[in-house]
């Protein structure tokens, strides 16, 4: 087996988005389509510089998909910016740190509320989203937390989680260091090892 580098990976995205099994939202098993493309945290700027150029090959032609992104950190700032809390949550943590803070929104920001917020983003005809800003939302929000509770919602259109750390099918690491619960419902999208014939 040899490593494939990150450009590689992120190179063969469109090519494995477009796939019609993943396009009929159905995995190994029967399961939900919820996948998980994992990379190493330094290469969180080139993941988000590659994303407009990911989502405009996935919409343009052939095949043209409908895309929605989903930003988890900006989720959390509309829901604080819907509540009224915004700018309070800006001036607590000026004050008094992002621990502090991620304490203090935790009631807000719960995963019903995402959930909702997410909802609210669809329109129905969607045939790919994509979860992203997974690191910014962290201690806020957790990555199986997120999952567990998309699962129930988005069961019709395949969903992919760029996650800033280490996943294997069985456990989540985000910035590689940090375990999350064991997840065990997404299957990991575009290996970092290919194999060699």
């Amino acid at each position: 087996m040899t490593a494939l580098t990150i450009q590689q990976r992120l190179n063969a995205l469109p090519t494995a988005l477009k796939d019609p099994r993943l396009l009929s939202n159905r995995g190994i098993g029967n399961e939900i389509g919820f996948y998980v493309f994992d990379y190493d945290p330094e290469h969180e700027p080139l993941v988000q510089k590659h994303l407009p150029i990911l989502k405009s090959k996935l919409e343009g032609q052939p095949q043209a998909l409908t895309v929605v992104e989903i930003s988890l950190y900006q989720t959390i700032l509309g829901i604080l910016g819907n509540r009224g809390f915004l700018q309070k949550a800006f001036d607590l943590e000026a004050k008094s740190g992002s621990a502090k803070l991620a304490k203090s929104i935790k009631p807000i920001v719960r995963p019903e509320q995402i959930i909702e917020y997410v909802q609210g983003q669809l329109a129905g005809n969607e045939d790919i989203i994509l979860i992203t800003g997974v690191g910014a939302s962290w201690p806020i929000l957790r990555s199986h937390t997120v999952l567990n509770n998309l699962h129930p919602v988005l069961d019709k259109v395949p969903v992919v989680m760029f996650f800033p750390g280490a996943y294997d099918g069985h456990e989540l690491k985000l910035f590689n260091t940090l375990k999350d619960d064991n997840y065990y419902r997404a299957f990991p999208l575009i290996p970092r090892q290919e194999q060699i014939a």
